[in-house]
């Protein structure tokens, strides 16, 4: 099936239905960094009010202290911010993936395990489902990168493992410097990426196509009276 095929497939698909509803614990993993910071910062609220209570400063100065801290540098603002766009992309691959129909056809959506800053962006370890692939992955790539807020999404599949694949939202240039986040853990050999096994355009429709006529010079009888 060719990647426009399969765009006609999802979105025309007669037995599929829209995602269903998740349970308490799926809805606990996809926002479980979300979930954690709140809290860690419950936690440290608590804390510091019963200290203030008591009179003691220093658990409020320690708390000031460590969350001026990465606004303090440049590296510390830059890690920040690329980790923000981290969770920003893992609830709008998943918006796109419920939009789009890359789903099964009970509703369940693939599950994004692990999402980094990368050299380029942001880079999301997703396992599809049965019933999904990462073909479905590579021919909404478009809508992928326009849910994230992003120039283009790159989507590779696993040499060895067909159902992990990686998405790669690319926001800028790639920046030089040692492997970071997927890359680093692991490396880029295992990964295949699709993009590389078709053209960058769609091949065009030559059903239509006009044939030149030929000029006066090519006509048979012009040639023998020659």
């Amino acid at each position: 099936m060719s990647r426009r095929d399969r765009r006609g497939d999802h979105h025309g698909r007669p037995c599929g239905r829209p995602p269903s509803r998740v349970g308490l614990l799926v809805r606990l993993w996809r926002w479980r960094t979300e979930t954690a910071l709140l809290a860690t910062a419950s936690l440290l609220t608590v804390t510091v009010l019963l200290s203030l209570g008591e009179g003691d400063w220093w658990p409020f100065l320690v708390a000031v202290c460590a969350a001026g801290a990465p606004a303090a540098s440049g590296f510390g603002r830059s890690w920040v911010i690329a980790h923000v766009w981290c969770l920003v992309s893992r609830h709008r691959i998943q918006r796109a993936c419920a939009e789009t129909g890359i789903h099964t056809r009970s509703g369940r959506l693939p599950l994004i395990l692990w999402i980094t800053p990368s050299a380029a962006g942001e880079r999301a370890l997703v396992l599809a489902r049965a019933g999904t692939s990462a073909e479905d992955f590579d021919a909404f790539s478009a809508e992928i990168a326009a849910a994230c807020y992003a120039r283009d999404a790159v989507v590779s599949r696993h040499d060895r493992w067909a159902n992990l694949l990686t998405v790669e939202i690319v926001r800028g240039e790639e920046a030089a410097g040692p492997p970071m986040g997927l890359d680093r853990l692991y490396g880029r050999a295992n990964w295949v990426s699709l993009r590389a096994g078709r053209t960058a355009q769609e091949e065009p429709d030559t059903r239509f196509a006009t044939v030149p006529l030929p000029g006066p010079d090519e006509f048979p009888g012009r040639q023998r009276a020659a």
